[in-house]
């Protein structure tokens, strides 16, 4: 399949301190990539950095034949807006919005509303009649589930996952898993999940490892 994520030579630093450098990545449509490293070794801000969300010190990003580290800030949150799903490891739901509105909002910021496919995809999740919950009300694994529902609503053409079963027991965590695997196979979607999480990581078609260093 065609390449649909190229990551080259990409460098983070932190005032004198480097994150990581020489980070080289390809990932092709269709292809479920898991990325393991010890903690601390910025597999998060990668994935910031991947998705335009951080600023990088050297190297290249091209996400579909576009190159997301030479866009504008508004240009970056339009792209993300369009092609990019992104779990966030601390949820980042909106409070004051309902669950189902919560998952919907990539499609409503699309303009192309879907109760049906939120809905659908709540359903998925093992979240049906939640939809008019509060985030408040639900537990950690309940708004993990939220995070992965709102990042998959809109059928993206890239996945980014920050730790999605971190807070689930183990069989729920396996459904999720089965879900993002299903969205990468049917959609012919690309998915760069990382994780601490050896059982997630043997799901994925390749697992690499981060370092200082760069990946391998």
């Amino acid at each position: 399949m065609a390449e649909l994520l190229s990551v080259r030579g990409l460098a983070k630093q932190y005032g004198e301190a480097t994150v990581f450098s020489g980070v080289d990545l390809q990932v092709a449509a269709g292809e479920f990539v898991a990325i393991l490293g010890e903690s601390g070794v910025g597999k998060s801000t990668l994935l910031n950095c991947i998705a335009g969300l951080d600023t990088v010190a050297s190297g290249s990003v091209h996400i579909n034949g576009t190159h997301i580290t030479r866009l504008s800030e508004a240009e970056q949150a339009l792209f993300r807006r369009d092609h990019l799903g992104f779990v966030f490891q601390a949820f980042h739901v909106l409070p004051h919005l309902s669950v189902a509105h919560n998952v919907g909002l990539p499609l409503l910021l699309q303009k192309r509303p879907d109760d049906a496919r939120v809905e659908a995809i709540l359903n998925a999740v093992g979240l049906q009649g939640f939809g008019d919950r509060l985030p408040q009300t639900l537990s950690g694994g309940q708004l993990q589930r939220v995070a992965l529902a709102r990042a998959l609503v809109h059928r993206p053409q890239l996945i980014l996952a920050d730790e999605p079963t971190g807070n689930l027991d183990p069989s729920t965590a396996e459904k999720m898993m089965d879900l993002l695997a299903a969205q990468v196979r049917e959609q012919g979607a690309a998915c760069v999940l990382v994780t601490h999480s050896r059982a997630a990581a043997a799901r994925a078609d390749r697992v690499l490892t981060l370092s200082a260093q760069g990946m391998s």
